[in-house]
């Protein structure tokens, strides 16, 4: 102990100093991705396995964060490719071979982004449960300033609605 504190007073710091404005900003970050996150139609939270929060859309996962700002999203396998290749997001630390990706909150423009890559994981499985799924794609595609790259990797979530499909059948 006698240590430490000698320490502290030739630096200048100790315990009751410590600057933890930093974890703050990363904690405050963390409950606003909460907040948002869990007011978009359908999405639950609910304690992560390992620690931190996680968000469902039913039953499917559509990404969770750990304390410290670590950001883990699922995506489908191209989809996380083009993530990864356009610098977007980073390779999951444990399971780097998988469709999970990684983003670390640190800022408010980290904020925005984590929000952006949970949103999009989010839209695939809002696109399959939508009524008009084309309407939702296209607001959505605005919304997340989509380039045409990640429109044609979400293209497949997009069913058809229910008149194009009795359409289909009766020119069949």
């Amino acid at each position: 102990m006698a240590a430490i504190f000698a320490i502290e007073h030739v630096l200048g710091v100790s315990e009751s100093h410590c600057d933890t404005s930093a974890s703050n900003n990363v904690m405050n970050y963390l409950e606003s991705i909460e907040q948002e996150v869990c007011s978009w139609p359908e999405v639950s939270v609910h304690p992560h396995r390992f620690g931190g929060r996680e968000f469902r859309y039913g039953s499917a996962e559509i990404g969770h964060f750990h304390p410290g700002g670590i950001v883990d999203i699922p995506f489908p396998r191209p989809v996380r490719d083009a993530l990864l290749d356009e610098h977007l997001a980073e390779e999951h630390q444990w399971v780097p071979n998988s469709g999970w990706v990684t983003f670390r909150a640190r800022t408010e423009n980290d904020l925005q982004h984590a929000l952006w890559l949970l949103r999009l994981s989010y839209l695939r499985y809002a696109l399959k449960a939508a009524g008009n799924p084309k309407d939702v794609f296209e607001r959505e595609s605005d919304i997340l300033r989509l380039s045409t790259r990640f429109k044609s990797l979400l293209q497949p979530f997009i069913r058809s609605s229910t008149r194009e499909d009795s359409d289909h059948q009766i020119s069949a």
